[in-house]
């Protein structure tokens, strides 16, 4: 690979990070306007996940372009980034629930409103457990790189820290 086509993959994956994180964000805070649907401490956690999947991300890309990273463990943080972008591409399907959430919220209907907020919930739920079964296995493939499995590690953090905060935000919905 060149090294002007490895910065172009590199800008593109960094790229996808933010979405990840975005959509994540905005499936989680959609309903912040919406008395009632998420309250402010929802707002705050979920305002959490942004810089932790952005700075997971740019530590990710920025790890695997070291030159004193052996090729094992920058294959395994190659991985992970994959996984992380396979969750952006999942959720990225849910984008609709935004802009319809907000159009409900316009109308007033604090029911039709807490019914999208708790579908997006729970289908982004399903979408990271689903992630972290794979994340998990990557994992034990990469258990004899310890920086590759580090930052897989990493990246299991970050995906239990935002199922924790839908798993708290569901329980009020």
């Amino acid at each position: 690979m060149t090294l002007e086509k490895g910065r172009h993959l590199n800008a593109t994956h960094e790229r996808k990070a933010m979405l990840t994180a975005g959509l994540v964000l905005g499936l989680l805070c959609a309903g912040n306007s919406a008395a009632g649907v998420l309250s402010e401490t929802d707002f705050k956690q979920a305002e959490s996940l942004k810089p932790l999947f952005a700075n997971l991300m740019t530590d990710l890309v920025e790890t695997a372009k070291r030159s004193d990273v052996p090729s094992g463990d920058a294959g395994c943080i190659n991985s992970t980034i994959r996984e992380l972008l396979q969750i952006s591409d999942e959720l990225t399907s849910y984008e609709y629930l935004i802009t319809m959430q907000k159009d409900l919220t316009e109308v007033g209907d604090d029911n039709a409103t807490r019914s999208v907020v708790k579908f997006a919930v729970d289908k982004t739920s399903s979408i990271l457990s689903n992630e972290r079964k794979r994340l998990v296995a990557l994992s034990e493939q990469c258990a004899k790189y310890p920086v590759g499995l580090g930052k897989a590690q990493e990246a299991l953090k970050a995906i239990d820290a935002t199922t924790g905060i839908l798993n708290s935000i569901r329980e009020r919905l």
